[in-house]
């Protein structure tokens, strides 16, 4: 769309597309499934006697009714997966705020770019740690019963695909699609 003409230079402004909102929703919704991967209690379960979260590592011996827990803060490679998760998420977070704050203010094209690469940062950050996890828990944790990777760890990564969706529709060219909308 032609905002203005000035001498034979015509001079367009970034139209904000659909790809862009979607990209925006997509990156909103890495964030909540970010908090609530960091919330759960549930990354590893087993057989109602064992569960694992970033924070605490639970366990009820047969027979007792008691659960003794304690925290994940005390190995490295639990720091190491939190560390590299918060860090994703604190870059999706700085991304959606720009995202947002240039569709306010009207400055869209310019942010395009830094929101991209905020996001493609934040899931090889992401996907360090949710490779990082199961390797070093199979390796570290010996569970004589049957376990399973539960729905915190799959938030996770539904954050990430989201991210990682968010961060290619940042990637399109608006000016290949402007003639469209």
């Amino acid at each position: 769309m032609a905002s203005s003409v000035s001498g034979t230079e015509e001079v367009r402004m970034s139209a904000l597309t659909p790809l862009k909102l979607v990209g925006l929703v997509c990156v909103f919704l890495a964030l909540c499934l970010d908090v609530g991967a960091m919330l759960s209690p549930a990354w590893v379960t087993a057989d109602d006697q064992y569960y694992l979260s970033l924070w605490v590592s639970c366990s009820k011996p047969l027979g007792s009714a008691d659960w003794s827990c304690n925290s994940t803060l005390a190995t490295d490679w639990h720091i190491a997966t939190l560390a590299l998760l918060v860090g994703g998420a604190v870059l999706t977070l700085l991304s959606f705020l720009v995202a947002l704050v240039s569709l306010c203010l009207g400055s869209r094209g310019r942010c395009y770019k830094p929101v991209a690469v905020m996001l493609f940062s934040a899931v090889v950050l992401q996907v360090c740690s949710l490779v990082l996890f199961p390797i070093k828990f199979i390796e570290t944790v010996t569970l004589r019963v049957y376990h399973e990777f539960n729905w915190g760890y799959g938030l996770a990564w539904g954050s990430t695909i989201f991210s990682f969706g968010g961060a290619i529709l940042y990637c399109l060219n608006p000016k290949n699609y402007e003639d469209y909308y």
